[in-house]
Formats: structure tokens, C-alpha cells, sequence
């Protein structure tokens, strides 16, 4: 079960890098286009930034997936 909740938070914090990161592009692409200024891009900054997502997402996904394998399903459910 453990192992079904870390591939939900892996999958969830990739999708939200990705997503963050085009959207972070596209709103320098309008920003540069506006002030007109040059773009310097720099792909090293872009992977830092995707691991960074990837690694916070794993991080803040794993203790609520731990606690959730834990719990008794039937019990669970009682609860909400």
C-alpha cells in the first residue's frame, strides 16, 4: 500500500514541475516580450528547479503515505 502513495506523490510533484515549469516559461517569454529585454536561458536552472519539485513532492508525499498504509481501511472510512 506504502508503495501505491509514493508513486501518487512522484507522479502528482512530476506533473506539477512540469506544469510549473512551462508555465514559468511562457510567462517569461510574455515578460521579455513586454519589457524588451534579451532572454539568457539556462537549462541547468530548469532541471534544478523540476528536481527540486520532484524532491519536495517525494519528501511531503512519503509521511501521509506512510500514515495512510498504516491505517485499517474500515477505519478509516469510519472517519470521514
Amino acid at each position: 500500500m506504502l508503495l501505491q502513495f509514493l508513486i501518487q506523490a512522484v507522479v502528482l510533484s512530476l506533473f506539477g514541475g512540469l506544469v510549473g515549469i512551462v508555465l514559468g516559461l511562457g510567462f517569461v517569454g510574455v515578460t521579455v516580450r513586454f519589457l524588451q529585454v534579451p532572454l539568457v536561458f539556462d537549462p541547468t536552472i530548469v532541471v534544478v528547479a523540476f528536481l527540486f519539485a520532484a524532491a519536495v513532492g517525494v519528501v511531503f508525499g512519503y509521511f501521509p503515505a506512510r500514515r495512510a498504509a498504516r491505517l485499517d481501511p474500515i477505519e478509516a472510512l469510519r472517519h470521514e
